[in-house]
């Protein structure tokens, strides 16, 4: 078989291509479920976040990761289908405070369960199997790891990580 032919095979692969590719499916799935709820990867967070406590949109952004722009277009949508509020801060008026309506916490009870997105891109595989790559996972992503580390440049003149062997 030649080069060419194997890259095209999963059992090819390198890791870190293997989890990104894994990846993309559980989160196609997940879409794909969170739809019938004008949800998605992105905006399922944020619901969780605002149902425990209004927050404003800068905190929204920091706990889920991204950059306020980022967070702001969420929120709008989120808003569109009538799953939060914003209002301005009481004593910031610079700020918004974002808060879960009714419907958003409905909506929220009732797409919650990763069960049907999970069953779709890993029911092939035994519970035994199934306990196995959780448990990977979770060794993998631990949280002492969610951090990114500095990129420093090596002798050669070009950057490095402990994971540019993932890629």
């Amino acid at each position: 078989m030649s080069t060419q032919q194997s890259r095209g095979r999963p059992d090819h692969w390198p890791v870190g291509r293997l989890l990104s590719t894994a990846a993309r499916r559980v989160e196609r799935a997940w879409d794909a479920h969170l739809a019938s709820w004008e949800l998605n990867h992105a905006s399922l967070p944020v619901l969780v976040h605002v149902s425990m406590t209004p927050l404003s949109q800068r905190e929204l952004a920091d706990a889920c990761g991204v950059t306020e722009q980022t967070m702001s277009r969420v929120v709008a949508r989120l808003e569109r289908t009538g799953y939060v509020t914003r209002r301005r801060h009481d004593e910031d008026r610079r700020r918004h405070v974002i808060a879960i309506t009714p419907d958003g916490a409905r909506a929220l009870a009732a797409c919650a369960d990763p069960g049907p997105a999970q069953e779709q891109v890993l029911g092939h595989l035994s519970p035994e199997r199934r306990a196995l790559l959780d448990d990977l996972l979770r060794e993998v992503v631990r949280p002492e790891d969610l951090t990114p580390e500095p990129v420093t440049t090596a002798a050669h003149g070009g950057p490095t990580s402990t994971d540019e062997g993932l890629a």
